[in-house]
């Protein structure tokens, strides 16, 4: 039985989930984790917000695993299954944009969408690569820099490996770095008030957008801003509750608090008090 008949009883339903920068087609793409994702969370609207697949990827070498196209067949099945869903292209996949106002199984090419929230707020959607200095003016130096962020992937994935046999905890380099290195937080800083500053331009009450692989949500000068993260390190989704509400969902963080909370449950009922006697004298 396919993922999302067996877990569609115990679905948590929103009003809109926006997700971003997956990757699907790199080694970085953490599918299972987003695919686990889908099987537990549903929506009556679905925003892709680019870098859905990763074409510069692909075009230097192939990676299509099964997990992948399963991503690929759970967005075409919500849409199947009478969901709106739409696909707004960033710089990875530009190659989307050569079909913008075209339906691939019920899936809307977009450029950018305006998204109204159940409260009344106008969102701008956008992937934004286009205010990206460097992806717009320099492109041959976005793609050197992809390729160093692969290779910090690399490292990162042998980084984990090492730490579990210690019993660590997933830790990413990438998302350490961007935290330490100044340039990089001067960087995300600026994205973040070059992306206000558009919304404000067109009247919008906030801008939502990818892109940087910095889940973020917070106000700016009266403008709300919103980035989805992504698919590679954090594993996050934007959601709107049916009041019209926006949160940020951190799924490895949460898959993480599960795994190290036994299943009190399964434990007779006098376990359940000594282990829980024990948790407190600790």
């Amino acid at each position: 039985m396919p993922r999302q008949e067996q877990d569609r009883d115990k679905m948590v339903k929103y009003r809109t989930i926006f997700l971003s920068d997956i990757h699907l087609g790199t080694r970085g793409c953490q599918a299972e984790l987003l695919l686990d994702f889908l099987a537990q969370h549903e929506a009556d609207t679905y925003y892709l917000v680019g870098d859905i697949l990763d074409g510069w990827r692909l075009r230097r070498g192939w990676h299509w695993p099964q997990s992948h196209n399963d991503v690929v067949q759970a967005l075409l099945a919500r849409a199947h299954d009478g969901a709106t869903v739409y696909y707004i292209p960033g710089n990875h996949d530009e190659i989307m944009r050569k079909y913008l106002g075209t339906h691939f199984g019920g899936i809307e090419v977009m450029e950018r969408a305006e998204f109204v929230t159940a409260d009344d707020r106008r969102f701008l959607v956008t992937h934004g690569d286009q205010f990206d200095a460097v992806v717009v003016n320099a492109k041959w130096l976005a793609h050197v820099g992809d390729r160093a962020y692969n290779l910090a992937l690399w490292l990162n994935t042998w980084a984990n490996r090492i730490r579990r046999l210690w019993g660590g905890q997933y830790w990413s380099l990438s998302n350490w770095a961007k935290q330490q290195v100044k340039q990089a937080v001067n960087f995300i800083g600026e994205y973040e008030s070059v992306l206000t500053e558009e919304a404000r331009r067109g009247d919008y009450d906030g801008i939502i957008c990818g892109h940087i692989h910095n889940a973020n949500m917070r106000e700016l000068n009266g403008i709300t801003y919103i980035n989805t993260g992504d698919w590679v390190e954090s594993c996050t989704a934007v959601v709107e509750r049916e009041d019209g509400s926006l949160h940020l969902i951190d799924w490895a963080a949460t898959l993480r608090k599960r795994r190290s909370v036994p299943a009190l449950k399964q434990l007779p009922d006098d376990r359940n008090v000594r282990y829980r006697k024990k948790k407190q004298a600790a």
